[in-house]
């Protein structure tokens, strides 16, 4: 069985490389010079974080995202 996951991707500033965090596994993320090779080791972070999920752990549903402006 297949399952979609919502990936969130930032540049870090002082490496320039881009990191990805699954919004619906907490503590799951993983980095990468490149969006093709980021894709590649999010696909193994994420068999590798529900290899240790136990089955009876609910997993958060991801909602959405938004900006918010503010006054600096």
């Amino acid at each position: 069985m297949k399952k979609s996951y919502t990936v969130v991707v930032e540049r870090d500033p002082e490496s320039t490389w881009l990191v990805g965090e699954v919004v619906e596994l907490p503590g799951c993320y993983t980095q990468a010079p490149n969006l093709p090779k980021l894709e590649l080791n999010i696909q193994e972070v994420i068999s590798a974080y529900l290899k240790t999920v136990l089955p009876e752990e609910p997993l958060p549903d991801f909602v959405g995202t938004w900006r918010v402006e503010v006054s600096a």
